[in-house]
């Protein structure tokens, strides 16, 4: 046995892929041009298929019509220009038994890569030409280069791993698996960070055997074991890195106890009060509705939470509807209630001045405890602080927070300019979240301490109604405790949502927009998005404004909101859309989020193929806010089988937990995971959806090792410098 030291993945992250044989400068540029410029990065390369070479098909069982992968040898290569002048390179392709003609258009490189002696896969349709079998321009992966000498030829013998090749790189797939078998036999065994105790119960095979099966499998059954190792892997360091991080949050913590009874939720609407009640029971009795279940559950976390020493960090989701809102107000009153402000911070102006108007509207009846003014009480003050506040309210706001007189405070990010300072902030509520990143969080966080003259870490609770599957959650927001609002007020009704696929049925949404508005009642009709800048959009929302003013819904009056109008402008709009002084509001998508006018029932969406699935579901939850049957109508033809299916999934479900699956199902990790920053550390084996056992294993097992803080996570922390940058780093490793 080799007493070679176990090679560790952060010394291979500082091994040059210029030390391998073969590799010159102008290999060392096109591998940089994949992103590859260690041998660290080389070896998570992962090959995108395999060809097991002991199950071959003949040649001789190939009929034309086939699409088919041939794998074989060339024999003879030429090349001539046609009478087109096009230059025409033909091959005959051998697999021992029969040979097949392949042929070449203007790709006279060809002749160069498939000399004789090369052997590679040729994937296409077999098609015929004078009564000989032949593949036109088929795809092509060179297994084993003219020399044979690159590599092992003993290696190459069974199964073969393709690798995704760059013909504008100049590298073949040939190639790279020359340099990650150079690299795999120089590197040795593999140091692993995981014993045989932690890699049982998850069936884990060791770190070494999972880089030889996953790049250089003797049989096929070896790959599976092997990448679902190196998925593992991939969980556990994002999964590490979120426990590491949450655990110097706590340790750096100085937390606020606030006074939230989880008795105070146990009153009913309507109920009489004893006057020394909480302004959270108080909030509660005088509410509209009584509380839901899930508000119930929520609510009781948040005040588990809220009690305890440590600051919350809490993600609440729930579908559109589901009455997020009351949940943060009840949390924000409870830090009232223990004389300290509340920070609720929006992605736009509409929708700050929106939940504004709607705090106002919930909180007026309440007042507080206040020596400084006649009586010694006060109506609770929730104020506005945004970009388009005038400097002179703007001061006295900031005046009020930092005497205490302001309660709660409605923004955007302007509420992290440097002029903002709080006599004693208990609790930052974002709303909206998918719209703000980690760093945002942390800024936040940072932040809250230091603007506060009580220097204490406010409490955190981010909202989103974007559903986002579990597993990605996980991903995501695993810093964060997660809450699930999985069930609506009572009285709301399933929105009855169309895909108006013909005339009769377009002609049916129209008539539905014109009875309900008969009836009272309002619409939206959002304009498609648009290639092209925001000033097209709204160009395009403009004309569209007037093509329906003009045709379908002449007669009422129609509005127009769109991203190039100024706020005052848009707010004026909405104001009118409130008040019924609009029947119809033509809008772009800056009404996707927070928008709430009960009167809404009916939207039409034009070319509802053009947007996301979860932006479909947003949009679609502008109506069906009160008790009122409400419709959603789909318009367009889409123009691919993608499209149809996002369109299809929104007829078929309201939930829109059901939909975040369908939609990480269509569109795959990527763009889910976007709210990450990107980097190493992004997913390249590991799936959400099928690997769900695996990530949960590596949440369990991170906790535990930050938890113990022994060699295995020294270890792993020198791991972890490969995938985080050095300010993270910085913070993460601190002793």
């Amino acid at each position: 046995m080799s007493d070679a030291p176990l090679r560790r993945l952060r010394q291979l992250g500082e091994v040059s892929v210029a030390e391998l044989r073969h590799v010159g400068e102008k290999r060392v540029e096109g591998l940089k041009s994949l992103g590859i410029e260690s041998v660290f990065d080389l070896l998570t390369l992962y090959p995108r298929r395999y060809i097991d070479r002991t199950k071959q098909v003949d040649l001789s069982d190939l009929t034309v019509g086939d699409e088919a992968a041939v794998f074989g040898e060339i024999d003879v290569i030429t090349s001539r220009r046609t009478r087109q002048g096009k230059v025409m390179v033909e091959a005959t392709v051998r697999d021992g038994t029969e040979s097949i003609k392949v042929v070449f258009f203007n790709q006279a490189w060809r002749e160069r890569q498939l000399t004789k002696g090369v052997q590679a896969l040729f994937f296409g349709k077999v098609g015929d030409y004078r009564g000989q079998r032949q593949m036109t321009n088929p795809v092509v992966d060179v297994i084993v280069g003219a020399t044979g000498d690159e590599r092992d030829p003993s290696r190459v013998g069974r199964v073969v791993a393709i690798y995704p090749a760059s013909g504008k790189a100049g590298l073949t797939s040939w190639e790279m698996g020359g340099f990650v078998e150079e690299s795999l036999r120089r590197a040795g065994a593999f140091f692993d960070p995981l014993d045989d105790v932690a890699r049982a119960p998850l069936e884990l095979v060791e770190r070494t055997a999972a880089f030889w099966g996953i790049h250089l499998p003797e049989e096929l059954s070896e790959v599976a074991p092997a990448r679902r190792r190196l998925a593992f892997d991939e969980f556990f360091r994002l999964q590490l890195v979120l426990a590491l991080r949450r655990a110097r949050l706590e340790a750096s913590a100085a937390g606020i106890r606030h006074p939230f009874d989880p008795a105070d939720l146990d009153v009913a609407a309507g109920e009489l009060l004893a006057p020394e009640s909480s302004l959270v029971r108080r909030f509660i009795a005088g509410h509209r509705f009584n509380l839901t279940g899930a508000q119930r559950r929520v609510l009781g976390e948040v005040a588990s939470d809220m009690a305890g020493p440590l600051p919350m960090h809490r993600l609440l989701q729930g579908d559109v509807g589901s009455g997020k809102t009351v949940v943060a107000l009840a949390a924000m009153l409870a830090a009232r209630d223990g004389a300290r402000q509340s920070v609720l911070m929006a992605p736009t102006e509409v929708l700050a001045e929106q939940h504004l108007a709607s705090l106002r509207d919930d909180l007026a009846r309440l007042s507080v405890a206040d020596d400084s003014v006649l009586g010694g009480e006060r109506p609770l003050s929730v104020q506005l602080l945004t970009g388009r506040v005038r400097a002179k309210d703007r001061q006295a706001v900031l005046d009020g927070l930092l005497r205490g007189s302001v309660d709660i405070v409605v923004g955007t990010h302007a509420l992290l300019s440097e002029d903002v300072r709080f006599r004693a902030l208990g609790l930052i509520v974002i709303d909206e979240q998918h719209r703000f990143g980690v760093e945002q969080r942390a800024v936040l966080r940072d932040e809250g301490r230091a603007r506060s003259l009580e220097g204490a870490d406010p409490d955190l609770l981010v909202m989103t109604a974007t559903p986002i599957p579990r597993t990605a959650a996980m991903v995501i927001f695993g810093d964060l405790d997660v809450s699930v609002l999985d069930e609506l007020p009572a009285g709301r009704r399933v929105i009855d949502t169309t895909w108006a696929q013909g005339p009769l049925d377009v002609e049916a949404c129209w008539a539905r927009v014109r009875s309900e508005v008969a009836a009272g009642r309002r619409a939206y009709v959002i304009c498609p998005l648009v290639e092209g800048s925001e000033r097209v959009e709204a160009t395009s929302a403009v004309e569209e404004r007037t093509r329906l003013a003009t045709n379908e819904l002449r007669g009422l009056a129609v509005g127009l909101v769109h991203g190039q109008m100024k706020s005052s402008e848009k707010e004026d709009v909405m104001n009118q859309f409130r008040a019924g002084e609009l029947d119809v509001l033509v809008a772009t998508v800056v009404i996707e989020v927070g928008v709430d006018v009960p009167e809404a029932t009916v939207i039409v969406i034009e070319d509802a193929w053009r947007f996301g699935l979860a932006q479909l579901h947003q949009l679609r939850g502008r109506v069906g806010r009160s008790d009122l049957q409400s419709y959603c109508y789909l318009l367009g033809e889409p123009p691919s089988d993608e499209g149809a299916a996002r369109l299809n999934a929104l007829v078929a479900t309201n939930d829109g937990f059901e939909l975040a699956e369908v939609d990480l199902a269509m569109r795959g990790e990527g763009t889910l995971l976007g709210a990450r920053q990107k980097g190493r550390s992004d997913l390249r084996l590991a799936k959400l959806r099928q690997d769900e056992d695996l990530l949960v294993g590596a949440q369990r097992l991170a906790v535990t090792m930050v938890e113990e803080d022994g060699a295995a996570l020294a270890a792993m922390i020198d791991e972890l410098r490969l995938f985080v940058d050095d300010d993270e780093a910085t913070y993460l490793f601190k002793s």
